[in-house]
């Protein structure tokens, strides 16, 4: 039987959403009569090429003078992170070192290993294998490295996201049986991190973000601080067989395998036991019996003696998708009363009211009416953004205002968009015809901001981008979540004239700095992005349940061949049947709900009011 000696290293890894340098301070044991050799390891990528840098100590006694000048300098500047400190036996050279360092497929792979493997077995699991994957020195550690890259060079892979993450996880569960395996593997741009079911020690993870960022962070092995000035808003992913005295450490599962990159978990064999991953959940989609077709819209026989095929263009009228999945609507009923109250009487002003819901294929106005308690002249009309807007011009003096607008709104199920068809595009970066970014130009400008604060942005921004592999969807998907997940929801803290850069700094708001973040992420990387506002039917479903009892804000995307489509970053969920759309523009003034201009009376303490009642109403 194969038997573990006591394990003395730790490991750490690091992955930033974008590039960070860390100071890392390591704790060496006195060494004083040990007749262990102590030493460590440090392994990264150069502001973020694919060729890495390592630097060992196999024999350190406990002078920190090199940690020190590799921390600080300028090239320690990356997304990945890898160091190990260790304990092992005497005679450790810098070939049995880790973290170990290989050139394949174009770029440099680092292994770190926690453990002891039978090598007599592993040898036997690794087998003939190429040359070119024999390993330098004689341990363990380095045969498994050599094992996993030749899995690879036999799956055709030249990265980690090439490969099913499921079959990574098999690769390292053939380890599990021979011994401890505690195994972190990187390409520089992912991090597939194995806690063995034989590991004596813990493997745990957890997320640093600002600003608590700023924090040193301490365990019995290591010390990190993020205190360059670079690095004010990087979040950060750290996995350690030695956790902090601080942050919430998520603990890893004997025989668990989770992959980061970009700061984030993207990846967990285990996602029950893991509270960090947020999936991208629409409501669900609440269905009414099968209509039946009524005379004439019925299927189409034959035309000209040929089978025709049918492709039904209005949503309202398809009561199943192509899988066969019934398709419904909700009916709701929206009640919005603003109130205005003054000391002095208000003599003359004007108002604009922006309060009728949109009508179009898979949202139907039953009715909708607005009442005001004051005489005004009134004019309807459609506004450049296509709002249905109503203007009062009040000339009768009042001391309080009411304004109700009531309205009943059928929301129809749209089936699943298909974006395997070629004209909608999949990644990023998007491709526009000349004529299509004059007409979307007013949504692909972000606000107006300094430089230095969208170039920040941007960067911010291109994380999700190189996170989902410069997926369309996938991209728009974690931006979404990522702002439900990481930002606090803290009403009174921000007001209309807060910019993205501030809620981005300060990691709080509402939902329309949430939604005003969204869009300026999107317009940084080419995607069409506007406001909208409305109402939301929270039920039971959601966190953020205040908003059911006020106007709700989020951003729609343009997609070609598809259109607009609603992303809820205050709920971190699609826009489907929970959600009634009023007004949208290119930011909240455009579709701010009520708005207008006192021009005589008025003076002294305006007192507002809003109430707002969305329900479900259910027909017999």
């Amino acid at each position: 039987m194969f038997t573990l000696p006591p394990l003395l290293s730790d490991i750490l890894a690091i992955s930033f959403d974008g590039r960070g340098s860390p100071s890392i301070n390591i704790n060496l044991p006195n060494q004083d009569g040990d007749s262990t050799s102590h030493g460590w390891g440090f392994g990264w990528y150069p502001d973020d090429h694919k060729s890495s840098m390592v630097a060992k100590d196999p024999a350190a006694r406990g002078n920190q003078v090199l940690v020190d000048a590799i921390t600080e300098w300028s090239n320690f500047r990356s997304t990945v992170f890898f160091s190990k400190i260790h304990g092992a036996s005497k005679g450790y050279s810098h070939r049995e070192t880790q973290p170990f360092s290989r050139s394949f497929a174009g770029r440099d792979w680092l292994f770190m290993h926690n453990g002891h493997l039978d090598k007599a077995k592993l040898a036997e699991l690794h087998g003939e294998q190429s040359r070119l994957l024999e390993p330098l020195g004689s341990t363990d550690s380095e045969l498994a490295f050599c094992d996993i890259l030749a899995q690879l060079q036999r799956g055709n892979a030249r990265r980690i996201s090439d490969v099913d993450p499921t079959v990574l996880h098999g690769w390292f569960l053939r380890f599990d049986g021979i011994g401890s395996s505690d195994m972190y593997i990187t390409d520089g741009d992912s991090i597939a991190c194995f806690h063995g079911s034989l590991s004596p020690k813990p493997l745990c993870y957890t997320r640093i973000q600002p600003p608590d960022n700023r924090d040193s962070y301490v365990s019995p092995a290591a010390e990190v601080i993020l205190n360059d000035p670079r690095d004010t808003y990087r979040t950060a992913l750290v996995v350690s067989s030695s956790p902090f005295t601080n942050g919430a450490w998520v603990d890893m599962q004997p025989g668990q395998m989770i992959v980061i990159r970009r700061g984030s978990v993207i990846w967990d064999s285990a996602p029950v036991a893991n509270p960090a991953i947020q999936k991208f959940a629409a409501p669900t989609q609440h269905s009414q019996p099968q209509q039946k077709n009524k005379p004439g819209t019925g299927s189409m026989a034959a035309v000209g003696g040929e089978q025709a095929q049918e492709h039904v263009t209005n949503v309202r009228t398809k009561t199943r998708t192509d899988d066969g999945m019934p398709l419904g609507y909700r009916l709701f009923e929206v009640k919005h009363s603003t109130h205005y109250e003054y000391t002095d009487p208000v003599e003359h002003s004007t108002h604009f009211f922006r309060l009728q819901p949109t009508d179009d294929p898979v949202q139907e106005v039953v009715q909708s009416r607005i009442s005001i308690s004051s005489p005004a002249e009134k004019i309807q009309f459609e506004d450049v953004f296509g709002n249905q807007s109503l203007h009062c011009i009040i000339n009768t003096a009042y001391n309080k205002l009411t304004v109700e607008s009531v309205s009943r709104v059928k929301i129809f199920a749209r089936p699943p968009d298909d974006h395997g068809l070629s004209r909608r595009q999949t990644t990023i970066p998007m491709v526009w015809m000349p004529w299509q970014r004059q007409m979307m130009m007013p949504y692909l400008l972000p606000s107006e901001l300094p430089e230095s604060q969208l170039t920040e942005m941007t960067e911010y921004a291109m994380s999700f981008v190189e996170r989902n592999d410069y997926h369309l969807l996938r991209t728009l998907e974690d931006m979404n979540v990522s702002i439900y997940r990481d930002y606090k929801y803290v009403p009174g803290t921000t007001s209309l004239n807060t910019t993205p850069f501030e809620v981005y700094t300060s990691r709080q708001g509402v939902c329309q700095d949430f939604a005003n973040l969204f869009i300026c992420l999107a317009r940084l990387l080419n995607i069409p992005a506007r406001y909208r506002m409305g109402y939301i039917y929270t039920g039971a479903n959601y966190a953020n349940k205040i908003q059911s009892d006020a106007s709700h804000a989020w951003a729609e995307i343009y997609l070609p061949f598809v259109g607009w489509r609603g992303f809820d970053p205050t709920n971190g969920c699609a826009v489907t049947q929970d959600h009634i759309r009023v007004a949208c523009g290119r930011n909240y003034r455009d579709a701010t709900p009520t708005s207008g201009t006192i021009y005589k009376g008025g003076g002294g303490l305006e007192t507002l009011k809003v109430d707002v009642k969305m329900e479900e109403i259910h027909e017999e």
